[in-house]
């Protein structure tokens, strides 16, 4: 038996009926959606595709699909990775199809998530709430954590699909608890990414090597995941492409401040970031990789 073959013969029972994981849709080809959709591809699933973007749908290996409604048609499971929260609103209006199951790893808002989960259940579908749990660069080798929630029997009948592309699949628990769980990890990685920009402006200052800072420093107890990730892009001054946008950044920031201000808790380490990243959007580092915040830092004042 081929991989094709025991890819496609995997069976999960969603709502009292045998589902066959054959064709996986995957809606928003950027950086996420473009390594998502090569990954299971690798696996063996035949995947349909479709994004706004000329250039995406170019590089894009799997079939064209012609539209939304012949996407949903065709497909098992659909993956959507999406940039706002008005794409993922046409998109998941668009998808609505019975039985699909819709995988959203777009990382939104709360209130944005419970909309989209209404169009698709409208027609007879579920939506999963499924962030993602790593950069870009991760995404290429596969080193992504699905953060996942919602309807059990669904995200089984996704999971063959998820574990095609990710490192760790988790099941979380009642949907939104993934996105929840997304917006507390992403406090700690927009952080992170301050601190390491800081990091390596004051000892770049202080004329310490960068290639030797770095390979130093994460070595020992300050090195960390964003570390690992964003230092060799500051040892480089490699910003682009992006593993993880500037402009991303600040949509995140936002995301976790009006969660903790739901929650009524105080976030000042983060609060204090925010003028980093806005600061680097102003002066052109809106598309730049999350290292250029170093950049910013440097700027003689």
């Amino acid at each position: 038996m081929t991989a094709h073959d025991s890819r496609t013969t995997v069976r999960r029972s969603y709502r009292g009926r045998m589902t066959t994981v054959t064709t996986v849709g995957v809606v928003g080809l950027g950086i996420m959606g473009s390594a998502i959709s090569g990954h299971l591809l690798d696996a063996g699933f035949d995947v349909t595709g479709t994004d706004v973007s000329d250039d995406a749908m170019r590089e894009f290996r799997g079939r064209p699909a012609a539209d939304l409604a012949t996407l949903a048609r065709e497909s098992s499971v659909v993956i959507t990775s999406l940039p706002s929260a008005e794409a993922a609103l046409q998109v998941c209006a668009e998808l609505a199809s019975e039985g699909l199951v819709v995988v959203d790893t777009s990382t939104l808002s709360l209130a944005v998530k419970e909309k989209c989960r209404a169009l698709v259940a409208s027609a007879g579908g579920e939506l999963l709430d499924c962030p993602i749990s790593g950069t870009g660069a991760q995404a290429k080798v596969r080193d992504l954590v699905v953060l996942g929630s919602g309807d059990e029997a669904a995200f089984a009948t996704a999971r063959p699909v998820l574990e095609a592309f990710a490192r760790s699949v988790r099941h979380l628990g009642p949907f939104g608890d993934g996105t929840r769980m997304k917006l507390v990890a992403n406090l700690l990685v927009s952080i992170h990414n301050a601190s390491t920009a800081e990091a390596f402006a004051l000892g770049v200052a202080a004329g310490l090597d960068p290639t030797v800072l770095y390979e130093t420093v994460r070595d020992g107890a300050g090195g960390s995941v964003i570390f690992d990730k964003r230092g060799p892009l500051m040892v480089r001054r490699s910003y682009k492409p992006a593993t993880a946008r500037v402009s991303m950044f600040l949509k995140d920031v936002a995301l976790v401040q009006e969660l903790a201000d739901s929650v009524g808790v105080r976030t000042p380490v983060l609060d204090a970031t925010l003028p980093l990243y806005e600061r680097a959007a102003e002066s052109g580092w809106a598309d730049a990789d999350a290292a250029a915040l170093l950049e910013v830092l440097e700027e003689k004042r």
